[in-house]
């Protein structure tokens, strides 16, 4: 049966979660988690989390999905070290740079990919599978059919959130919280822009804000198509909701009704009730909706009900005992539990009774109470010589012993050998990139129609790959530089992605940008040239080292990264970065126009107005749906500021054709910008 993975922000969560019977948990330590404002825990209360867990076989996984500094990569080391000696189950990983510091460092953690990761086909999961993941966390955006055929076409472990809030954004693609107010979401700092009024009417609405997700009722499906775990999310919300959401997946694994504690799921929070949107393929304004006050005040009429789920330690083994007792001799008393032999040889001895000789039910009784901890008893035997006494605490201190030494054994089974000694951490050596001063320019448009008659033949053009073939064709016949960019959100169609990339590969398109693992493996295959674009989330050393290993020869830095940052990166590997465009906020897979109007009204000029009236301006040409900025991201007046990139990238969006003349024109010359625009995250960076 799949296994339910509860989330654990604080130590009462974790009891909550493990008394309502959770397969597993996971949790964050105090850095490099993508809740980085719920409690989380220290060293100690972590180390003493995994003992809890496992003294009562359930799994624990520490959530190390953010992406990391070049600076932070000493302190990450020490963690994860740290994790390995106290016996973490697994990781869940975003960034690249540390799956070989887990492998050397924590030989015997396994590796699970994040959501964080963006990686939405079976082809990108095969690959993080050679890399060492045993598991990969898919996108809350797959339908029923597109999770089936991850399941059927794939080998390792998957895992789906089958409970609690919906990001609009695609994860590991969201910069709105980085943008808006330096708080990254994928630094696990999202501040939750998202939550506030961003209206598609201009009425005021939250139209960025869905329900949050519950697929409970489909736990047995989703357990007939091999999903291994069930995900609820949660690390930020209360004991109480982690009990009622486990309580509530138990349940429907086992058949068992209980409409009191479904009613009582949705009254501990919910945004107006729960969505199923993106897994029945039934996208639209149903899923949006917000926490209101009447969601408010019913949580305050269950918190009571649902504490008294986890009040006490619920059994989960059973012991069956022996005691054997012979005159002069020590009390012997053995216990079996899932398999494992313990026997414990009392202090005291059994002598001949002078008032009242003890009896098969008195030793019963005794090792029956079992009360409090994770045991119940099973079958008791005895085997008494007749007519013996022996004091109760004796057999009462045997019963302690054994379960105690019981649950020693489980703690010892469960927790991952640290036989095999850590291998001594890979050595960086990656070497510091020079300045460069002739550097390259690629232009990205969304439209055939943006595009000047009269570039400069040295610029490179990048056109999204769903644009007609036709049109690669006439530029490269006039001898420009073309190059395919994939789409960040593939999900379902990677048969027609891969089938277009093909054909254009075979037209002569030689170069792929590809924000996503997932079109990286589909350009690899061809035999392209790869650069790691926007979306690739790459902020170190390392994670761009990984990139060149696999799959690129240059990459498109991070937008949440400083300038100095940029300036500090090493490796042999062509890097750029984005001087100017309107940069997506979001990836989304629901429009959040469709809270006012249709594909057809809207002819993709849509846009979100926000509660100080600034428009967000929506870009559908990738075949998903984007939330642009709503002002452009302009460094052409301080390239040389970059003193390392090897090549500058200005990313049209929905820009017009003369607006764009202008911004070559301004890029050429590096004059100022005259409007309204942001230095983005290059100079204040992120948190």
């Amino acid at each position: 049966m799949s296994e339910i993975l509860a989330p654990a922000g604080s130590f009462d969560a974790l009891v909550a979660a493990v008394r309502c019977s959770a397969d597993a948990v996971y949790l964050g330590a105090e850095n490099f988690n993508a809740r980085g404002n719920a409690r989380n825990f220290d060293r100690d209360s972590l180390k003493e989390a995994v003992k809890y867990c496992h003294e009562r076989n359930v799994k624990v996984y520490l959530t190390l999905n953010t992406i990391i500094s070049d600076r932070e990569q000493k302190k990450a080391e020490e963690l994860i070290s740290y994790c390995g000696e106290i016996g973490i189950d697994a990781f869940i990983v975003q960034d690249l740079s540390l799956v070989e510091k887990i492998k050397k460092l924590a030989p015997a953690c396994h590796l699970h990919a994040s959501t964080q990761m963006s990686v939405q086909t079976a082809e990108g999961i095969n690959f993080l599978q050679s890399l060492g993941f045993t598991r990969a966390v898919v996108p809350r955006e797959l339908t029923r059919e597109e999770i089936k055929y991850l399941s059927e076409n794939t080998s390792i472990e998957l895992e789906v959130f089958v409970h609690g809030a919906l990001c609009m954004s695609v994860s590991g693609q969201c910069y709105m919280s980085a943008m808006l107010g330096s708080r990254s979401g994928n630094r696990g700092l999202c501040a939750q822009p998202c939550r506030l009024p961003f209206s598609s009417d201009g009425t005021g609405g939250c139209d960025l804000s869905l329900k949050d997700n519950s697929l409970v009722p489909y736990l047995k499906e989703l357990d007939e198509m091999g999903i291994a775990s069930f995900k609820i999310e949660g690390r930020m919300k209360r004991p109480e909701y982690v009990a009622a959401a486990v309580t509530s997946c138990r349940n429907a694994l086992n058949d068992t009704e209980d409409e009191k504690i479904d009613k009582a799921l949705k009254a501990v929070f919910s945004r107006s009730g729960f969505t199923d949107g993106y897994y029945t393929d039934r996208r639209g304004k149903d899923m949006f909706g917000t926490r209101n006050k009447d969601d408010v005040v019913a949580a305050k009429d269950v918190l009571g009900e649902l504490a008294r789920l986890y009040e006490k330690e619920k059994p989960r083994f059973r012991i069956d005992f022996d005691c054997k007792l012979r005159e002069n001799e020590k009390i012997s008393l053995s216990g079996k539990c899932e398999g494992i032999k313990v026997k414990i040889l009392s202090d005291s001895v059994a002598e001949k009774a002078i008032k009242r000789e003890i009896t098969d039910e008195d030793i019963k009784e005794q090792l029956s109470k079992l009360g409090g901890t994770q045991f119940y008893a099973g079958e008791i035997r005895t085997d008494i010589q007749p007519g013996l006494s022996v004091p109760l605490s004796a057999i009462n201190k045997l019963r302690r012993e054994a379960a105690e030494k019981i649950t020693q054994e489980i703690l010892k089974r469960n927790t991952p050998s640290t036989d095999k000694k850590a291998e001594e951490i890979y050595s960086e050596n990656l070497k510091e990139k020079s300045k460069t001063f002739e550097k390259n320019t690629y232009l990205i448009f969304s439209r055939e129609e943006q595009i000047p008659e009269d570039l400069p033949k040295e610029f490179s053009l990048v056109l999204p790959l769903n644009i007609s073939e036709k049109v690669f064709e006439k530029f490269m016949k006039e001898g420009r530089k073309v190059s395919a960019e994939m789409p960040r959100g593939i999900f379902g169609n990677h048969e027609k992605v891969e089938r277009k990339a093909e054909k254009l590969f075979n037209m002569g398109v030689k170069r792929f940008f590809c924000p996503t693992i997932d079109g990286a493996v589909i350009a690899k295959k061809l035999g392209a040239e790869i650069t790691a674009s926007f979306g690739s989330n790459i902020f170190n050393s390392l994670s761009l080292d990984m990139w060149k290993k696999h799959f690129a020869d240059e990459a498109i830095m991070s937008p949440e990264m400083t300038v100095s940052q940029i300036n500090k990166i090493k490796g042999d590997i062509k890097t750029g970065v984005i001087c100017y465009g309107k940069l997506p906020l979001m990836l989304t897979r629901n429009c959040p126009m469709v809270n006012s109007t249709s594909c057809d009204k809207c002819r993709r000029n849509g846009e979100l107005t926000d509660r100080k009236g600034f428009a967000f301006s929506i870009d559908c040409s990738s075949g998903s749906s984007e939330v642009l900025n709503s002002v452009p991201l302009y460094m052409c007046d301080e390239l040389h500021t970059f003193e390392s990139a090897d090549f500058f990238v200005l990313k049209f969006t929905k820009e017009s054709e003369d607006e764009c003349r202008e911004i070559i024109s301004k890029y050429l010359h590096k004059e100022k910008y005259e409007g309204k625009f942001t230095r983005g995250l290059y100079l204040r960076g992120v948190i």
